[in-house]
């Protein structure tokens, strides 16, 4: 009766590399080893696009402050 008494946590883990290993094999098989780099390079290329992205509105929202900041500054000079 020691298998049915598993604790809960032991199975939210991180997996070893055992189970790395056999994840990394069962996706060769499925995808094959010329799909991998196709897959990889669509992965970095949507990596970018995000980081591009996250940038983008970063930069927007530094600059919107910063006019705001200018705006509330000069009125009170004014």
């Amino acid at each position: 009766m020691l298998v049915l008494n598993i604790q809960p946590q032991l199975l939210m883990g991180m997996p070893n590399a055992g189970e790395l290993v056999i994840t990394l094999l069962i996706i060769v098989v499925l995808f094959g080893g010329k799909k991998i780099p196709e897959l990889a390079k669509g992965l970095g290329k949507g990596i970018r696009e995000f980081n591009e992205a996250k940038d983008g509105i970063k930069s927007e929202i530094e600059s919107g402050m910063k006019e705001k900041d200018k705006i509330s500054s000069g009125s009170t000079n004014a």
